[in-house]
């Protein structure tokens, strides 16, 4: 068995030390929870890198949503039926809103976007990425909503519609309710034969 001059010596004790001590300063960071919805990240970024929500927060999920037709005079097949994949990123996320307006809520709300992507056979068989980030532009990140959800972007094979381009799923955050933030009245005690109840 080695002498603790010898760990010491080959830095062995040191490193247990360090790794003791940063995974005391990591257990302390994680047990600090949020007090409000929190967005983390680069300023310089349009997405979030991450997103924390407080425990006592109500979440929105939307199934995967899909672009509207734009043009119903193009036959099935045709790219103009749908769009291009900006288009379609538009008309989808305008469904998103109508989801959320129906909950209650707005793209204010929203925290984690996630996008599938589909190569668009009109365009040499490449997803157009830029197409989707300058939709989603259009409706995060910007002088009327400045809320910079985190997102995940996906190139897929195909989805259901061989016409759609991209396919969302967003997630929301209720708002901060007076009754989830302010601790409950205590009630008054009941009186009962003259004498308060225990």
């Amino acid at each position: 068995m080695r002498s603790l001059s010898q760990l010491l010596t080959s830095g062995r004790v040191l490193l247990l030390t360090t790794c003791l001590g940063a995974s005391l300063t990591v257990a302390g960071a994680a047990q600090a929870e949020p007090v409000r919805t929190t967005f983390y990240g680069a300023s310089s970024s349009s997405i979030s890198s991450a997103v924390a929500v407080p425990a006592n927060r109500a979440l929105f999920y939307t199934s995967g949503t899909v672009p509207p037709v734009v043009n119903p005079d193009a036959p099935p097949g045709d790219p103009a039926r749908y769009g291009d994949t900006k288009t379609q990123a538009i008309g989808t996320l305008q469904r998103i809103d109508e989801l959320l307006a129906a909950a209650g809520l707005t793209r204010k709300n929203v925290i984690y976007l996630t996008a599938y992507l589909v190569a668009d056979r009109s365009r040499n068989n490449i997803f157009d990425y830029q197409g989707w980030f300058d939709a989603y532009a259009q409706f995060y990140n910007n002088a009327d909503n400045p809320i910079k959800t985190a997102r995940s972007t996906v190139g897929v094979a195909s989805l259901v519609n061989s016409d759609w381009l991209i396919e969302i799923e967003a997630v929301a955050a209720y708002p901060r309710q007076i009754d989830q933030t302010e601790p409950p009245a205590r009630p008054a005690k009941a009186v009962v034969g003259g004498k308060k109840a225990s």
